[in-house]
C-alpha cells in the first residue's frame, strides 16, 4: 500500500463509506473531500465532514500507519493542529496534535478491484501499462487529455527558452539564434552547436547578414572546422582556403574565440547530416532578409515558417559534404522531416513562450494551432502508442503523447494521468463519475 494511493482513494470517494467512523463507532459522512495539497503541510485542504450531526471544517491527513503522524513530526508542528479528520490505512496507534490534543483517527476500506487495478498497472512490465486497457476508454475523453498535455509540453518548453532569454540579457533574437542553433545539431551535434552559439553571439552575425560567404566563414571558423588537420586536401581547396582568410581578419576584429573542431561528429551520420553541410544551411538561414525572429512571430501560417526554414547549402557543398573531397552533384536542402522536428522542437515553442512572456495569448493560440496543423510525426514512441490503439492525426497528438509516455509511463504515474485515474476507479461505483473524467 502506498500513500499516493490512498490520496487518490479519498480524493474520488473510492472507499467503502461504511468503514469511516470515529472513536465511538458513529458514522462519518463526508460532504467535501477538500483541496489537494501538493505541498508542505496537511493533505487535504477545506475539506467537510459530518460527524454526530455536527459539520466540521478543516484539514484531512492521510497516512498509512496512525503513527506515521509522529514518525512525520506532524506533532510538533502547528500547521496540523487543524486537522479534523486523520485518515489512514492502518489504526495502530492514537496521536495528539502540536496542542496536546488527540487526533480522531479513522481506517478506510478500499475495494479489492480498485487496488487490484491500480497493481496492475504500476507493475506492468510494458512501457505503456494500459496498452491493453486505453482501447475502452472514450475517444473525446482521451482527446481532452491529449490537449491538455499538448499544452503541458509546450508550457514545459517554456522553462528551458526562458532561462536562455535571461542569459542573453532578455533578447528575443539571441535566444531565438541559440535555439535553432540547438536543434540544428539533431541530436548527434546538439553540444557543438550550443557551444558555437555562445561563442559567436547573434549580433556579430546580423552585421554580416548580407554577405552568405562571410557568414559562413564565421560560423565554420568559430566551430573550429577550419583547422587544416581536421580534412585531408584542404592545402589545395579553393573555399576552404579563402574561407580561412576571412576568419582571420573577422576573428581578430571581434576577438572570436573557436571551440574545437573534434569535438563534431560524423562517424555514423548519413553524408546530408554531416555538421559541415548543416552549418551552411544555417548560414543561408541567417542571411533571411527581414530577420529570422520578427519573420517568424509574424507567421500566420504553418506553410509560411516551413518555407522560411526550408534553406539550401551555398554552392560550394553541391559536390561536397566535406572540405577538400569532392562528390557527385547533389542540392543540399533541409528535408522535410528536419523542417518538421526545427518547426516542433523550436520555432513553434518560442512563439508560444514569446506569447506568455508578453501576455498576448493571441501568440499561444496560434502556435497551438501550427501544431494541430502539421501532420502527426513518425518515431518509435508513436509508434508504441499507434500498437495499443492510439492514432495520432496531427503533431499536436504526438507533442502530447510523447509528453504522456516521458511523464507519466515511464514514471508510472498513473494516479496522475486522466486514463490511468478513469482506469483504476473503474472498480469502484463512483459518487461522481464526471470528477475523474475530467480533472488531472
Amino acid at each position: 500500500m502506498k500513500e499516493e494511493f490512498l490520496h487518490f482513494v479519498w480524493k474520488y470517494q473510492l472507499f467503502d463509506p461504511s468503514s469511516l467512523t470515529d472513536n465511538t463507532g458513529s458514522q462519518i459522512e463526508v460532504i467535501s473531500t477538500g483541496d489537494y495539497n501538493h505541498d508542505a503541510g496537511p493533505d487535504f485542504f477545506n475539506s467537510r465532514l459530518r460527524i454526530g450531526g455536527t459539520e466540521w471544517a478543516g484539514n484531512v491527513e492521510i497516512h498509512i500507519k496512525s503513527s506515521d503522524f509522529e514518525l512525520h513530526g506532524h506533532h510538533r508542528d502547528h500547521s496540523f493542529d487543524n486537522v479534523i479528520l486523520h485518515v489512514v490505512w492502518e489504526n495502530d496507534r492514537r496521536v495528539r496534535n502540536a496542542r496536546g490534543r488527540e487526533v480522531l483517527t479513522s481506517a478506510i476500506r478500499v475495494s479489492g478491484s480498485v487496488h487490484d487495478k491500480y497493481l496492475n498497472l504500476v507493475n506492468n512490465p510494458a512501457v505503456i501499462a494500459c496498452q491493453d486497457e486505453i482501447g475502452k476508454c472514450d475517444r473525446f475523453f482521451i482527446a481532452c487529455w491529449l490537449k491538455a498535455l499538448m499544452v503541458e509540453r509546450l508550457s514545459g518548453k517554456c522553462g528551458f527558452i526562458e532561462t536562455i532569454y535571461r542569459e542573453t540579457g532578455n533578447d528575443w533574437e539571441e535566444t531565438f539564434y541559440r535555439l535553432v542553433c540547438r536543434y540544428f545539431g539533431f541530436r548527434v551535434n546538439t553540444g557543438p552547436f550550443e557551444m558555437l552559439s555562445a561563442a559567436l553571439p547573434y549580433k556579430v552575425i546580423k552585421k554580416h547578414s548580407d554577405n552568405l560567404f562571410q557568414v559562413e566563414s564565421l560560423l565554420f571558423g568559430t566551430a573550429g572546422l577550419l583547422d587544416e588537420g581536421l580534412f585531408k586536401s584542404t592545402t589545395e581547396d579553393r573555399y576552404f582556403l579563402e574561407l580561412s582568410k576571412e576568419f582571420r581578419v573577422l576573428s581578430s576584429k571581434y576577438s572570436l574565440n573557436p571551440v574545437h573542431g573534434w569535438l563534431w561528429k560524423f562517424s555514423r551520420l548519413r553524408p546530408v547530416n554531416f555538421p559541415t553541410i548543416r552549418l551552411s544551411q544555417l548560414s543561408s538561414l541567417l542571411c533571411t532578409a527581414g530577420g529570422m525572429f520578427s519573420r517568424t512571430i509574424e507567421s500566420k501560417d504553418p506553410g509560411e515558417l516551413k518555407k522560411l526554414f526550408e534553406v539550401t547549402a551555398s554552392s560550394y557543398w553541391t559536390d561536397h559534404y566535406v572540405f577538400g573531397k569532392s562528390s557527385r552533384p547533389v542540392m543540399k536542402r533541409t528535408g522535410e522531416m528536419a523542417l518538421k522536428i526545427l518547426l516542433i522542437n523550436t520555432v513553434i515553442p518560442i512563439i508560444f513562450a514569446y506569447g506568455k512572456s508578453r501576455g498576448e495569448r493571441s501568440f499561444s493560440d496560434r502556435s497551438v494551432e501550427f501544431l494541430e496543423k502539421i501532420g502527426p510525426e513518425s518515431n518509435s514512441v508513436i509508434s508504441e502508442w499507434e500498437s495499443a490503439g492510439i492514432h495520432p492525426g496531427s503533431a499536436a497528438d504526438t507533442q502530447a503523447l510523447v509528453q504522456l509516455k516521458t511523464c507519466y509511463c515511464r514514471k508510472r504515474r498513473c494516479l496522475d494521468c486522466r486514463i490511468g485515474q478513469r482506469i483504476i476507479a473503474s472498480g469502484a461505483i463512483l459518487k461522481n463519475p464526471e470528477e475523474v473524467i475530467m480533472e488531472s
